[in-house]
This record gives structure tokens, sequence and C-alpha cells, in this order.
């Protein structure tokens, strides 16, 4: 969190709700709204965002990785929505730079909308009402068909996905789907039935996507996908442009293995492929799925919400880059990630040669988040003590490649004792450190037990540990006439059994 204290200025380059600004200010931050950036030039939006902490954008301001690299203040880019990718997440992480969206603000608008558009679909409404405006009155031209019974099948189960199978459920359609992170038990406490993808397919009358873009995600729906497709299979996306292969759906249109589409998103937007949005069976909108009064409203609030309570130490919601930093705010959490940054300041200011690889090991299971998180805090404490400057809790594993893996050890006695394993040249292949209520120590090197508990409570106070061979004394004597006066505390560790005083053990230096 030290890092993003003293965040302060904020710049907004898109048309965001005045409540954002209103409630940024009221809680101390220096705010200025130039929606105007947005379509100027990349140098103008640089110049303008080296000065600030802050950038917050809807879709209309691309922030690129020359823009990142270009804006060395910047500390948070908010996107007032729920999609991120007209931010280079990947480049604002190498920079330490947290990337926040908003991921409930729309939800409601974007079912909503996708509701309609398979309602439209069915009956046909937009070109319906276009043929009567234009003076004609072709009803036989318009029939349309009844939702009740069909099947309709929603890719992505997230908050979207689920107000649209509670909507259109109430049409009586029946509702599958899938989503790599819901099991068939959950989808079935919400009313959907769960399929696998190759599964699905053919089933469905209707297809909704629901999903992020991404590279798993790119072209999802494709020629090989349609043609498994029941024909005449029906497709929406209000999600993003790019899941749908749009020269695709066009030959299914065209031949009729698809009789109809609705589109709100699109590979390029303005879209450029006019034959598609043109064609007589497509029905589409301009990126229209949050575009509610309310939504904006809504992602506005949470947005500047989510900001203020980050800067106060509360909560820290939405951030799609910083899962170590989120962890922070999990109080059951804390105490063993402090303990993780402490053994790699350890590491860090006790050995010369970096690690070839590393494991973190517990007598338990620990999720994949909590791990995650493991492996930034230690990444961190071992950068920070060698000095690195730009390392914080977003870019700690993009600046530490060292590979990190998880081990459970059952043959460790107890849940909460933390053992960090070395591999490499480093003569400390081992350290194990306690947490003990909301106290950290640090327990063993090399199996080599302390006499007493290190304590590491103090984050300021720096820890060496040393490997030595007969009187403690003596080697304090010998070694440490540089850093004596600092030395507040010395520990030794106990000599096992059948040895003596002349072999190697270590000792744990607190200045």
């Amino acid at each position: 969190m030290d890092s993003y204290d003293d965040m302060n200025r904020v710049l907004i380059t898109d048309d965001v709700d005045s409540q954002c600004v209103d409630m940024l200010i009221a809680n101390g931050f220096s705010v200025e709204k130039d929606i105007k950036l947005a379509k100027q030039s990349q140098e103008q939006l640089i110049k303008k965002v080296q000065e600030v902490d802050i950038l917050i954008v809807r879709s209309a301001t691309k922030v690129t990785s020359a823009v990142i690299e270009g804006s060395p203040r910047l500390k948070l880019i908010g996107r007032a929505g729920t999609g991120t990718d007209n931010i280079d997440t990947e480049t604002a992480t190498r920079h330490g730079i947290l990337v926040m969206n908003t991921p409930g603000g729309n939800t409601l608008s974007a079912a909503e909308h996708t509701c309609t558009l398979i309602c439209s679909l069915a009956r046909a409404i937009p070109s319906a009402c276009a043929s009567l405006k234009s003076g004609a009155w072709h009803r036989s031209e318009f029939m349309g068909e009844e939702l009740n019974g069909k099947t309709l099948a929603i890719v992505g189960l997230g908050k979207i996905g689920r107000e649209v199978a509670k909507r259109m459920q109430s049409f009586n359609m029946k509702t599958i789907g899938y989503d790599p992170f819901i099991t068939a038990e959950q989808c079935l406490t919400f009313g959907v039935e769960f399929f696998e993808l190759k599964d699905l397919w053919p089933l469905a009358d209707y297809i909704t996507v629901h999903v992020p873009y991404m590279e798993g995600t790119h072209y999802l729906i494709n020629d090989e996908v349609l043609s498994l497709c029941k024909r005449g299979v029906k497709l929406i996306n209000v999600a993003r442009g790019g899941i749908i292969d749009e020269n695709a759906l066009l030959n299914a249109l065209n031949s009729g293995q698809s009789s109809g589409a609705a589109l709100d998103v699109f590979e390029q937007e303005p879209p450029a492929n006019l034959k598609l949005i043109q064609h007589p069976l497509v029905i589409c909108t301009p990126h229209l799925g949050a575009s509610t009064h309310e939504a904006q409203k809504r992602v506005a609030i949470d947005l500047a919400q989510q900001i203020i309570d980050f800067k106060q130490g509360h909560s820290l919601i939405g951030v799609v880059n910083g899962s170590a930093v989120t962890s922070q705010f999990a109080q059951g959490n804390r105490a063993i990630l402090l303990l993780c940054k402490r053994l790699g300041q350890i590491i860090g200011a006790s050995s010369s040669l970096t690690p070839s690889e590393i494991s973190l090991s517990f007598n338990h299971t620990v999720s994949n988040h909590l791990f995650e998180a493991l492996s930034i805090y230690f990444s961190y404490g071992y950068l920070h003590e060698k000095g690195n400057k730009r390392v914080n809790f977003v870019n700690a594993r993009h600046l530490f490649e060292v590979k990190m893996d998880m081990v459970v050890d059952k043959k460790q006695e107890l849940n909460n004792v933390l053992v960090v394993r070395i591999s490499g040249d480093n003569e400390i292949k081992e350290l194990s450190g306690v947490v003990s209520g909301e106290h950290l120590w640090l327990n063993s090197v090399n199996q080599c037990r302390f006499i007493a508990h290190v304590p590491l409570d103090d984050e300021n106070a720096h820890v060496l540990v040393r490997p030595i061979k007969g009187s403690l004394i003596d080697y304090l004597l010998d070694n440490t006439s540089q850093i004596n006066n600092r030395i507040s505390a010395v520990f030794d560790t106990i000599i096992p059994t059948g040895r003596n005083i002349q072999d190697q053990r270590w000792c744990a230096i607190l200045l």
C-alpha cells in the first residue's frame, strides 16, 4: 500500500458521469476532466498523463504501452466499465500500475440489452419497423417465432450471463450454458444446465456470449463451431468484438446455417465489415450494452468509491492485475503474506547469488490465488532488499523471474509454518518461519533451529543470516566490525546432537 498512499491527482479523459468527479473532490483528490484528449494525439495525452497519479477512462481513450511508458508518475488506471481491452494491462503491470474496472456496474443494462436483441431476432422487429416507416405493409414478410420452448445457450455464466438466464427463463426458454469456472452443480442453482462446449453447440436455437475478449476467446465461434450448430441457429454478442469470427458468421448467414444475428460489438469499431451489418438477417447497435443513464451513473459512482476505499485502506475491488495488493485486505492472509515478504528480504540480504528456483512449502493446500499473492510478496521482499527502486506489489513477479512452486509437505507439523526452499549455488538452502497470532518469527536455517525464535515483526529491522563455526562471540569480533555499531540483537542456532561447536551452524543478526 505504501507506494499508493500519495495518490492525489486525477485526470479523466472520457465522458464519465459528474458524480465521479464530485465524490473524488469531496474526498481530497485533485481532479481534472478533459474529454477532448481522447480524440487528440497520443503525444498530447502523454503530456497530460505525466502530471497525474490516476487516469480514469471509459472506452474512447486508448491507454497504449507508449502512454504508460511515458507516464512514470502514474499509479492507477481506472476504467468506468467492465472490459479493459482499451488498456495495455501487461505493460501497466510491468510498470507497477494497477488497472481497475467496475465489474458489476453495467450488469443489468448489458443483460437487458441482450434480452431485447433476442426478442428482436425472434420477431424481426427492426426490419418490420423500418418497412412500415417506409410506407409498406408487408405482414407476411415478417413471420416470427415464439421463444417459448426454445433452447438458449449462454457461454459465460458470470453476472451478466446469469441475469440473462433469469430473464429469458420467464419466456419459458430452456437455458443451457458453459463457463470454465463454474460447476454443473452451481449452474443448477440458477436454472442453467451445464454442457461442455462441444456438446452445447448442436443443442442451441440461440447462442449468446458473455466472456471477456482474450487469446483464449478470440474467434471462439468460428467456421468449425458454426458447422456443429443447428441449421438456422441465431447468435447474439453484447460482450466484445472478436469473440465471433465476423467472416464466418457472414458465410453462415448467406448459407442459411444461421438464420439471424444480433451484434452490439464488432472486431473493429466503428465496424469496417459493412456486408455483415447491412445483411438483412443482422440486427446491430453501436456498442450500446452499457449505454443507459443508470449504468453510466452506477459505474462512475462505483469507480470513485473503489478509488476512495483503496486510498483510505478500507478495501480493494475491481483490480484486474493486483492479486497481492487485493490480498492485503483479507485479514486472514495478512500475517502469512508479511512472513513471506520477510523471508524474501532475509534471502535478499544474506545471499549474493540469485536463486534458480524457489518453493514455498506448507503442510496443507493453499488456494492458487493465495499462492500467487505469496510469490509476489516474496519477490517484492527479495528485490526491495536488493535495492530495486521500481518494484511494487503489482510488478514484483515480472521483475523477479525465478520459478516458484507450491509444495504440500505433510511432514511439516504445524499449519502456521512456512518453509522456503532455495535451489542454486546459495549457501542458504532452506528457511522456515512461523506465524503466531499477529507475530512473525524466523524459526530455522538449513534445518538448524534457533535457540530462540528471531522476531520479524519490525519491517524496518534488517535481518542477516550468516554461517558460523566455533564461538558466536569470536565470529562477531572477527566479521562484523563494519556493522557492529548497528547490531541490536544476535541469535544462535542449536548445535545438533552428535555435532560440536566447530561444525557449521547459523546465526541471525538484527540491525
